[in-house]
């Protein structure tokens, strides 16, 4: 694709990176057969390269973009399934982010839209600020046909019962059972120790299990995902830069074989923070904690895992985007399963994305649903016992659309190999006395 940047503009080091990716891109069309949003509404403006040309076009023009084109850009699910079948290997990734923080910069959005957006920057990447929201949420619900769509879907997805509040209290250190093979710092996430803190916990419980140290770091929190997929980067940076030093730290005091996320929506993001900070002075911490991050999946799929017995139960594996094209991790989960002895079943369209992507989900409600309900359906075809995945956001979605339980991959995998019985299985027909 050729581009007609002007020099003053390519002196900008965010420009003249989505110059170099905004020609590789072959303009081929292999993309779009993976791109959800144009399966869903047949619109090559809402299709990967369709937006590849809107923001070549927005970025080369400069000024307040046009609404058409933000339209066409809120849209993107940011799923990055166009990666997976690009020739040229475009970083459709960081071309879309460019395009967002450019947008949140030059554009004014609607009174009601900044609101909204900035209600959510406020509450969902801190937890303490996410519980008391919640605590609210489930007094207000029967007053959810008065808000806006994407607050009464916010509020259909708030649990009945929330896991009891444990008050921070300094770093964490989980000692490892027996001999101490690894030392790992665990990211525990801003939603995910509100609404699912036996995520978590399964985590912690076979890593030391199985010789791991895990330590908690106080000042780690948000990874900074949620703002950085707004475009809203002193957010995102000042989040990153938290925890590159709160794990900087851990690294030069007693060390670390890794930084371990079990939520893979973060992972994907930590995994890129060398590139978000390649200009800051932390650049180097910055690559470091890159190449430490490891998803739970990978760092199990390292330690020989001692297995035990379980009844035999069918798996449908529901593959997050942010794993098998942000990460490029497709089949180790997979196997870890059926190590363990269950009995996978893999539904159709598993690249085809669930719809919760992070605050798309409220930002992006009608889409959102469209594709929850054809990816239940999926699910769902091959009569499952339980439903795996391994993002807290997709369990999320996913479980508000079913009836069959909905767990965390690291929940069975704990269960199979020593540890209590997913909580989500506790009345399971299967698993009865």
């Amino acid at each position: 694709m050729q581009t007609q940047f002007s020099l003053e503009q390519l002196r900008d080091h965010a420009m003249a990176n989505s110059d170099v990716e905004l020609r590789a891109c072959l303009q081929c069309d292999y993309c779009i057969g993976n791109c959800p949003t144009y399966q869903l509404l047949g619109d090559k403006l809402d299709s990967s390269r369709g937006r590849i040309h809107l923001i070549k076009e927005m970025l080369e023009q400069g000024g307040e973009p046009k609404r058409d084109t933000v339209e066409h850009i809120d849209r993107c699910l940011h799923c990055l399934a166009c990666m997976s079948t690009c020739p040229s290997s475009v970083h459709y990734m960081h071309l879309a982010d460019h395009a967002r923080a450019y947008i949140e910069k030059n554009y004014r959005r609607p009174l009601v839209e900044r609101v909204l957006r900035n209600t959510l920057t406020n509450i969902l990447p801190h937890p303490s600020r996410l519980r008391i929201a919640m605590r609210m949420a489930q007094l207000v619900k029967p007053l959810r046909f008065a808000l806006p769509r994407g607050l009464r879907h916010m509020l259909d997805m708030t649990p009945e019962k929330l896991p009891p509040y444990k008050k921070p209290s300094g770093q964490q250190v989980f000692p490892a059972q027996g001999i101490r093979k690894q030392r790992v710092a665990l990211l525990t996430g801003c939603a995910q120790q509100v609404v699912n803190s036996d995520i978590n916990d399964a985590t912690i419980r076979i890593l030391t299990r199985h010789g791991c140290e895990v330590v908690v770091p106080a000042d780690a929190a948000c990874c900074g995902a949620l703002t950085h997929h707004m475009g809203r980067t002193s957010h995102s940076l000042a989040a990153a830069i938290n925890n590159i030093h709160a794990w900087t730290r851990e690294l030069n005091g007693e060390g670390l074989d890794a930084v371990v996320i079990n939520t893979s929506g973060c992972g994907t993001v930590i995994k890129d923070y060398g590139f978000m900070l390649r200009d800051d002075p932390l650049a180097q911490e910055a690559a470091k904690i890159s190449n430490l991050a490891k998803d739970i999946s990978e760092v199990l799929s390292d330690i020989p895992l001692d297995y035990r017995t379980v009844p035999e139960l069918h798996v449908a594996y529901h593959a997050t985007c942010s794993l098998q094209f942000g990460q490029r991790i497709r089949f180790t989960p997979k196997k870890l399963l059926k190590a363990a002895g269950f009995k996978l079943i893999e539904p159709k369209d598993s690249h085809m994305c669930c719809g919760f992507a992070g605050m798309y989900h409220i930002l992006q409600t009608e889409i959102s649903q469209e594709l929850k309900t054809r990816k239940v359906q999926a699910l769902e075809a091959g009569s499952p016992d339980v439903i795996a995945t391994g993002n807290i956001g997709c369990l999320l979605q996913i479980s508000s659309g079913t009836t069959i339980p909905v767990v965390h991959t690291v929940e069975l995998l704990d269960w199979a190999t020593g540890g209590p019985l997913p909580p989500a299985l506790n009345n399971h027909p299967k698993l009865k006395l």
